[in-house]
């Protein structure tokens, strides 16, 4: 059997979908694994090979995994319906990938993590348990010899707008600190460009787009652009801590969105500065054009004519 297709896992997913539509329009041969092979079709089209199973299930990567040169890894679980099995998607699963393309003679691997999974920064918010996944497969990747690259993920720009309503912008925490934020649509070209190289073997690339923002930076630059003002509200994050505690018996996704929200509003400043030299570092490396803030805006909340 030749090995001629890129496989995505978590191909369906909010980054995943963009990685696939970037290879299909580089010319690439592509195949994802998806629980609803219907559904599946429907998001990303009929151009690729779709295999309906379960991540979760040994013999639905065995059987995903044939004919298959290289891999991407941009799966996630969190939702609110996946994610009392995130230990089991996130972690069991993508450690059965990596022995299945080991097994098979699938050298290239390319993985989507968090942006910087500092361990010192967990442990002083006292969330270990929120990325000690990311953390133990990072260093399982590490020490394998498999080609790999971990390409580590900002928040998407949509953080922003989905907190956009109408003229308001909730901000959970109050969102001061300036946080990296990308394209969706960039880091779909950035992972395709990247699993189709082989010189970038151990290396970790930060993904951001120009600029780190904060919430009511993004609030000034939306009201800037549109002529229409733009309110921050601020939610205090206790409020998110009592709900999440409360909840956690019955639906625990409340209480990893606190995580998350507390990882943002507490986001290193170190980091933050290094953003820009981030940024220039993948223009440098890639052959892509960067999307700025302001066109995600006219994009999403302008009309051409605007």
């Amino acid at each position: 059997m030749s090995k001629n297709k890129i496989i995505v896992f978590g191909g369906t997913g909010y980054y995943g979908r963009h990685i696939v539509r970037s290879l299909i329009r580089n010319g690439e041969a592509v195949k994802v694994l998806s629980r609803d092979k219907t559904k599946a079709k429907k998001i990303l089209g009929d151009k690729l090979e779709i295999i309906e199973g379960d991540i979760a299930r040994r013999e639905s990567i065995n059987e995903s995994l044939k004919g298959t040169k290289a891999t991407v890894l941009s799966i996630s679980a969190f939702h609110p319906k996946l994610i009392r099995k995130m230990q089991q998607i996130e972690g069991d699963a993508v450690l059965m990938i990596f022995d299945e393309a080991r097994n098979k003679g699938i050298d290239r691997v390319v993985y989507l993590s968090g942006y910087e999974m500092g361990e010192n920064i967990l442990r002083k918010l006292r969330l270990q348990k929120f990325g000690a996944i990311k953390l133990e497969i990072e260093k399982t990747l590490s020490s394998s010899s498999l080609n790999w690259t971990i390409l580590g993920c900002a928040p998407s720009m949509e953080l922003f707008f989905t907190f956009l309503k109408k003229d308001k912008m909730i901000a959970p925490g109050g969102g001061a600190k300036a946080i990296p934020c990308i394209s969706a649509q960039d880091v779909g070209e950035i992972a395709a460009q990247t699993v189709l190289r082989s010189d970038l073997k151990g290396k970790r690339f930060r993904l951001t787009g120009p600029e780190a923002l904060s919430f009511p930076q993004a609030a000034k630059r939306i009201a800037s652009l549109t002529g229409i003002p733009v309110r921050v509200v601020k939610i205090p994050l206790f409020v998110i801590n009592a709900a999440s505690i409360a909840t956690w018996p019955f639906h625990p996704f409340i209480r990893y969105v606190y995580w998350s929200l507390k990882l943002l509003n507490n986001f290193p400043l170190d980091l933050a500065e290094k953003v820009p030299m981030d940024h220039q570092l993948l223009l440098s490396m890639f052959d892509y054009t960067s999307t700025t803030f302001d066109e995600e805006i006219q994009k999403r909340l302008m009309s051409p004519g605007d």
